[in-house]
């Protein structure tokens, strides 16, 4: 036909789709393996290579997209007019929920490893369509909470943690498996979860109550319960909100509205109104915040992990573009300018992926150190990984030029989403004063990050320095709650350093203490010194098949 020459295609990348996600991130299989005992390390790998497989095929993430395109819609009456309050998916959401909750994305508490292989799979996970992941980081992190009351746990925690996805609104007895949401914040109150207002009025039940109130923000509103702050006669305390009561009647959950949100369309997250919902106590009255501690710690660690999953994607996708793209004669990977943008993306993401499975290996590990540690890193990796997301993304969005642009591309998608997790379970400035609330009343935790850090000493002079100056920030205590976010920063990139001297390819710590360190990096990425091997770390971060 006339006219279609000009229609041949050429100088385009090939699709990135058929390969295995996981085998074909060499820092997240080198951090799986370090962490994961020689026992089952086989049976881990092979696990994570078949969520890697599927994450990696072209039908699963059709769904991811699918279920971006097509976001839930609120149904609050059947045409009859009764009141039902749902949620109504795509059943690609539906599929996608299926696939994370089968591959063990809510069971970490009962395996061996099952941190270091559930954060993996997680990583992975992510990358397909991180709205799915919203109910699985809840049902995973709702654990610790409800092991606070056995008779509870006794009831939910083997539907938490089970690999059946069961949708369907019904009494916990009759569930193969359920999830978990949360309902925690008001309009009034935001994270100062204390200023909440709502009523919790106890029954002639022991450890029943009726709820009154508002939340203005509830995850995943089609959950099977919800763990829920409220103010009891003892002060804010923890309740457990069943959808469906035993009888198989539903509970007052009323939804008024589904919020509109920037990224994470996949998700429902709703206004919820309280009207005399049923509700059981989890935990001592007085002691909510307490209560739920260990779960937002949990689902803290998930938005870290979350975020490095978003980044290993931009980067995978900005690699594999310029491998095939050319301009001005050679291909973009192999142009001084490019690869140094390339390198500098990949160092962030290596970099957040080693953090965050150490973090994962710390629960695994368990003793009084790794719970000090964690008392202290988490906050500071989720403040900090969670920061670096959005403008990786943006960047790598920048290396596909106009076709980054394009929501085809998938890059769109990623942009939107990578300012969710510095958002949720607490911004950035919460972090920050969790972090100064842990070194005034928590010592052990310095002591334990300090251990960390210190087995790099000496590895690295620019590592060594930058500890000097930790110590400094940490010495001077006036004024410290205006400087937290630097002091925040400056742990966060010491604890990753330290790790990456340790255990990254000699070229890759080199280029990280340089610049993140060693202060030889410009405001923005593609300002690595002169010297470094550039090659090397972007063929490390190349999506091998």
């Amino acid at each position: 036909m006339a006219g279609t020459s000009t229609h041949t295609v050429t100088n385009q990348p090939p699709p990135l789709v058929g390969y295995d996600l996981f085998t074909a991130d060499r820092a997240l299989v080198t951090a799986v393996e370090r962490y994961t005992d020689p026992g089952v390390l086989d049976e881990v790998r092979a696990e994570l290579s078949v969520l890697g497989r599927s994450s990696g095929s072209a039908q699963v993430q059709e769904w991811g997209a699918r279920a971006n395109e097509h976001p839930p819609r609120l149904l609050t009456h059947d045409r009859y007019g009764h009141r039902i309050d749902e949620v109504d998916f795509d059943p690609a959401w539906h599929r996608l929920l299926g696939k994370g909750v089968g591959a063990g994305l809510t069971g970490a508490w009962t395996r061996p490893a099952g941190h270091v292989r559930r954060a993996a799979g997680f990583l992975i996970w992510t990358q397909v369509e991180a709205g799915n992941c919203c109910p699985l980081s809840m049902t995973h992190a709702a654990v610790p909470a409800l092991r606070t009351d056995p008779e509870l746990a006794a009831v939910w925690e083997p539907l938490l943690t089970s690999t059946v996805y069961d949708r369907e609104l019904r009494p916990a007895a009759r569930k193969a498996g359920a999830l978990m949401g949360m309902a925690m914040t008001e309009k009034q109150g935001g994270s100062d979860v204390r200023a909440n207002t709502t009523e919790a009025r106890p029954l002639a039940e022991s450890g029943t109550y009726a709820l009154t109130g508002h939340k203005w923000f509830c995850s995943a509103p089609m959950s099977d319960a919800f763990l829920v702050l409220a103010q009891a006669p003892g002060g804010l305390t923890c309740f457990l909100v069943p959808r469906v009561l035993a009888d198989g009647t539903r509970n007052v959950f009323l939804l008024q509205r589904l919020k509109d949100k920037l990224g994470n369309r996949s998700n429902a997250s709703a206004e919820v109104e309280f009207a005399g919902t049923w509700a059981r106590r989890v935990g001592e009255e007085g002691r909510g915040v307490r209560t739920i501690i260990e779960m937002v710690a949990a689902t803290r660690l998930d938005c870290a992990l979350g975020s490095a999953g978003l980044m290993r994607q931009a980067v995978v996708q900005a690699v594999h573009h310029c491998a095939h793209r050319e301009a001005f004669g050679a291909r973009l990977i192999d142009q001084p300018l490019m690869r140094n943008v390339l390198a500098d993306l990949a160092l962030e993401s290596e970099a957040a992926t080693a953090l965050t499975l150490r973090l994962a290996a710390a629960y695994d590990e368990g003793g009084e150190q790794e719970r000090a540690f964690l008392r202290l890193a988490v906050p500071a990796a989720k403040y900090w990984i969670t920061k670096r997301c959005a403008p990786v993304a943006v960047e790598a969005a920048e290396c596909l030029g106009g076709n980054g642009y394009v929501e085809e591309s998938g890059l769109p998608r990623l942009v939107r989403e990578s300012p969710l997790n510095s958002v949720w379970e607490g911004a950035g400035n919460v972090q920050a004063l969790d972090v100064l609330r842990a070194l005034q009343r928590e010592p052990g935790a310095l002591d334990a990050c300090l251990t960390e850090i210190g087995r790099a000493h000496g590895a690295d002079h620019r590592l060594d320095r930058a500890v000097k100056d930790l110590f400094t920030e940490l010495a001077d205590l006036d004024g410290i709650e205006a400087r937290a976010r630097r002091l925040v920063e400056r742990l966060a990139l010491v604890l990753q350093g330290s790790l990456l001297v340790r255990h990254a390819p000699p070229e890759v710590a080199d280029a990280f203490c340089a610049s993140r360190l060693g202060g030889d990096h410009g405001a923005s990425f593609g300002t690595l010194p002169a010297g470094l091997d550039l090659v090397a770390i972007v063929e490390r971060a190349r999506p091998a098949s």
